[in-house]
């Protein structure tokens, strides 16, 4: 943990130093050091005006938001497989992914503003999982009866986005959509990393607590209940707070795969399944992995390389080299 945490604070001193802008890291640490109230008379100025701009105006609300983004993804994708039973779900299995997918993308067509979009997509993934839980409770209400209402609902949404994108303006809005689903953080501020901080700080202060609870869930529905644990009102407690997590994240970056699954699995091979443990590692490692991911995006072309392909180029085969190499520790920590 101490390790995760180092690495974090050094990915963030080095990726707000990357750029086509470059800057020396040193710099970043002063400038990061004189934000600081009483830091701020004790930390000599050799920046220019020009380097503090960056750091804080252009790459400080990048940086910020992939690294929230990237914990919140990667602690829904630990949660979410421990409440199911089952390695292979991510965050988007619920479908709440593509009804803030559907918010955005109608918010983009109609020429909303930044803020509606943020709101409409938010609002978008909360209704999809206030259907997936009408839809369940009226089935039954177990596990297997939740991933599939919420395979039917996500699909569903999906189609909308695909209407809505066959709809949309081809020479105005259509790109905008097209960029935006395929994920970036390209228009990132502080307004929208704020937005991604409260969805992520709710979302975990409900998961984080609760995260030796979650060992019980990976037990079978008796063995909790013997245990004394609610089993099925913890699971909807723990889907509520991931899909508000998953929702936020969309809502700003829009549509980014592959963390929820594979970072979970990283973790799970350096701290083990303990749940006390892996949530917090998985949230550093998967904050570390998004921030790296992003600065490859805006610095190894001269444009913007969208986040959904490069965490998909980078994703897939890491996890297929997981599952080939540690069939059995990948989720059992053997």
């Amino acid at each position: 943990m101490a390790g995760l945490v180092v690495l974090t604070a050094a990915a963030t001193v080095v990726c707000l130093a990357v750029g086509r802008y470059a800057l020396d890291p040193a710099d970043v640490v002063r400038i990061l050091a004189s934000r600081v109230h009483l830091l701020t008379d004790l930390v000599p100025q050799t920046w220019t005006d020009s380097d503090e701009r960056v750091v804080v105006m252009v790459r400080g609300p990048r940086v910020a938001s992939a690294l929230l983004i990237g914990a919140s993804l990667a602690v829904c994708g630990a949660a979410m497989q421990a409440a199911f039973r089952n390695p292979l779900v991510n965050p988007q299995i619920l479908g709440v992914s593509h009804g803030a997918s559907f918010g955005g993308v109608l918010a983009i067509a109609m020429g909303w503003s930044a803020v509606a979009l943020v709101s409409a997509a938010l609002a978008g993934g909360l209704a999809v999982l206030a259907l997936v839980w009408a839809l369940s409770r009226r089935e039954g209400g177990g596990a297997l009866t939740v991933v599939l209402a919420g395979v039917i609902i996500g699909a569903f949404f999906s189609a909308l986005v695909s209407v809505v994108t066959y709809l949309a303006d081809p020479y105005d809005t259509l790109p905008g959509i097209v960029f935006w689903l395929m994920g970036s953080l390209a228009t990132s501020t502080w307004p929208t990393a704020t937005v991604v901080a409260v969805t992520t700080l709710i979302g975990m202060l409900v998961v984080v607590p609760l995260r030796w609870r979650l060992n019980v869930l990976t037990l079978s529905d008796e063995e909790g209940r013997g245990l004394g644990v609610p089993v099925a009102a913890l699971r909807w407690v723990v889907l509520g707070a991931t899909a508000l997590m998953v929702a936020g994240a969309v809502s700003v970056s829009g549509v980014i795969g592959w963390i929820g699954l594979v970072i979970p699995h990283l973790t799970r091979l350096i701290v083990g399944p303990d749940h006390r443990v892996l949530v917090p590692a998985s949230a550093l490692l998967g904050g570390v992995y998004l921030l790296v991911i992003d600065t490859l995006a805006r610095t190894v072309t001269a444009g913007e390389v969208p986040l959904g392909a490069l965490t998909a180029l980078i994703g897939a085969p890491v996890f297929f080299l997981l599952l080939h190499t540690n069939r059995r520790r990948v989720w059992n920590g053997d």
